[in-house]
C-alpha cells in the first residue's frame, strides 16, 4: 500500500493500524467518510448541496493523508495517466485545496481495495495522446 502515490510508510501503517482488513466498511467511499474526506451533503426541496468536509473521524489519519495528497499533487497532475488528466481537470475548475482533499479521498477508495482484496498497487499506465 505504501507504493500508492502520496501514501508513504507512515500513511499505510497509521491507516492499517485504524482500519485493519477493510471489511468494516462496505466500499471505499464509507472509509472515505469515516476519515471525513467526503462532502457533509444538505438536501432541500429535492435539491442536495454538498458543503464542506465533514471533519468527522479520525483527525490524525486525515491529516496525514491530506499532506501525503499535498505533495504528491504536482507530479501525479503531470502524469499522462487517467489519474493525471482527472486532476488535470479537476484543477482547472476547482481551488487547489478542493482538489488536495478530493485526491485524499481517492487514495483512501484505493487503499481501501487494497485491504480489502489483499492485492498490490499496479501503476496505472499513460494514456496515448
Amino acid at each position: 500500500m505504501a507504493t500508492i502515490p502520496g501514501i508513504g510508510v507512515l500513511n499505510a501503517t497509521a491507516l492499517v493500524a485504524a482500519v485493519g482488513s477493510g471489511e468494516t466498511f462496505g466500499r471505499g467511499r464509507d472509509l472515505a467518510s469515516w476519515l471525513g474526506l467526503v462532502p457533509r451533503q444538505a438536501t432541500t426541496g429535492g435539491r442536495p448541496k454538498l458543503l464542506g468536509i465533514t471533519k468527522r473521524g479520525s483527525k490524525y489519519l486525515r491529516k496525514l493523508l491530506i499532506q501525503g495528497t499535498r505533495s504528491a499533487l504536482p507530479s501525479l497532475s503531470r502524469t499522462a495517466t487517467p489519474l493525471g488528466g482527472w486532476l488535470r481537470g479537476l484543477l482547472a475548475r476547482a481551488h487547489g485545496n478542493t482538489v488536495v482533499v478530493a485526491l485524499a479521498a481517492k487514495l483512501a477508495r484505493m487503499a481501501w481495495a487494497l485491504l480489502r482484496n489483499k492485492s498490490e498497487f499496479a501503476a496505472m499506465r499513460p494514456t496515448a495522446a
